[in-house]
């Protein structure tokens, strides 16, 4: 059975920079989609970046756009965010996702059938 495993969370200033690392362990992540969510205290989950493994198409919430960066390491089994830049509101716990259900698009929590367990990030000013 797959099971997601985020790391690379943690606690830096306004401005820096950190990577989260999100292992598929047991399995693969597949070919349907994938993304990165977070969810910050009293707030709904939201997308992150989405991509669709098929043509690498990818989509990123505006408020991150040019700042964080998803990549793929296949020998390693393991996606990437690259968040550069960090603000005070990126403060979150951020999830990775993996599924493909019909009629919600990559930016929808609903399309998402599989959940890593959330990794902390925290950004101070």
């Amino acid at each position: 059975q797959v099971q997601l495993v985020e790391s690379g969370g943690g606690s830096v200033q306004a401005g820096d920079s950190l990577r989260l690392s999100c292992v598929a362990s047991g399995g693969t992540f597949g070919n349907v989609g994938m993304g990165w969510f977070r969810q910050a205290p009293g707030k709904e989950r939201e997308l992150v970046v989405g991509i669709s493994w098929i043509g690498f198409t990818t989509i990123y919430a505006d408020s991150v756009k040019g700042r964080f960066t998803i990549s793929n390491d296949t020998a390693k089994n393991t996606v990437y965010l690259q968040m550069n830049n960090l603000k005070p509101e990126d403060t979150a716990v951020y999830y990775c996702a993996v599924g493909g259900r019909r009629g919600y698009d990559l930016g929808s929590v609903g399309r998402y059938n599989l959940w890593g367990q959330g990794t902390q990030v925290t950004v101070s000013s």
